[in-house]
């Protein structure tokens, strides 16, 4: 499939939820993918919504799936709008395992700025608003999506991975594993 016929796939999930996995995932179905970015996608995409253009206005004209862009999950109904015909893909995880995978990271992002390797702010534990951000999330995503057949949601961490996927971008399943990145013990960060 070449580049220009395949659907934008639009992680929706929020960070520590098979993210990375996802994307990784992506690629092996040889999609052009875009996992994080850093502050500069963020900033790129926060420059289009604020100028009122399509939100992958400024990002490289070749990828085709995102995952991990906080800008882009929290803004699917826009996406939806801005680019017809895409996938949506919600990561999920059990809620307790996300805010310890959430600690996990805060505290690593703390050595990381100790050491002068971490100049971003995800520095501090609130599991209260974690959990609010969550629920309100996912709840969100699953009624504007609800009975859609260009969305599925994936628990990767359940085992959910290449069946799911690939019936959602109409393909077929790889004669490969489904990848599992940064599992952490099984997925515990």
């Amino acid at each position: 499939m070449s580049n220009d016929a395949q659907p934008f796939v639009f992680c929706v999930g929020l960070n520590k939820t098979g993210t990375t996995s996802l994307h990784s995932a992506m690629k092996l179905l040889g999609f052009k993918s875009l996992h994080w970015g850093g502050q500069e996608a963020r900033d790129r995409v926060a420059n289009a919504l604020e100028k009122g253009l399509p939100l992958l206005n400024y990002l490289d004209p070749d990828y085709r799936a995102f995952s991990d862009i906080e800008i882009l999950a929290k803004n699917f109904e826009l996406l939806d709008a801005q680019y017809p015909g895409s996938k949506f893909v919600l990561t999920v995880r059990p809620l307790e395992a996300w805010l310890e995978s959430r600690r996990k990271h805060v505290e690593k992002n703390i050595r990381k700025k100790e050491e002068g390797k971490y100049d971003g702010n995800f520095l501090k534990v609130e599991f209260e608003k974690w959990t609010w951000l969550y629920n309100t999330h996912h709840r969100k995503v699953r009624k504007y999506f609800g009975g859609r057949d260009d969305y599925v949601e994936l628990d990767i961490t359940a085992g959910d991975g290449w069946k799911p996927l690939c019936r959602l971008l109409d393909i077929a399943v790889p004669n490969a594993p489904f990848p599992h990145s940064n599992p952490s013990s099984n997925f515990s960060a």
